[in-house]
């Protein structure tokens, strides 16, 4: 037995499992942290949202009152499009700790 837990039986066909410590690398972003990938994923989300918005907007421009479904739709295109914003803008990637 290892302090940290049991450990398998020799030719169990187990994988050893990494365990994070103070000294292991920091986690990849979601996106890889690649620019094509956060501007591809990021785009489309933004033009999802619009495509998404654009059915009630239409009801409405008609003069027909919108109805809850409608509401809720437009809700989710304001969430879909905040996260597409969320991932162009990458806050956690590009935030550094000061040292005190």
């Amino acid at each position: 037995m290892s302090a940290r837990g049991a450990e398998a039986a020799p030719g169990a066909g187990s994988v050893p499992v990494s365990v994070s410590g103070p000294g292991s690398a920091p986690p990849r972003p979601l996106f890889g942290g690649c620019w094509s990938c956060r501007f591809l994923s990021g785009a489309g989300l933004l033009m999802a949202a619009v495509w998404v918005y654009q059915g009630p907007r239409n009801l409405m421009r008609k003069g027909i009152p919108p109805s809850m479904g409608a509401i809720a739709q437009m809700c989710f295109a304001a969430g879909l499009g905040a996260w597409g914003i969320v991932i162009l803008a990458d806050p956690v990637g590009t935030w550094r700790r000061r040292e005190p």
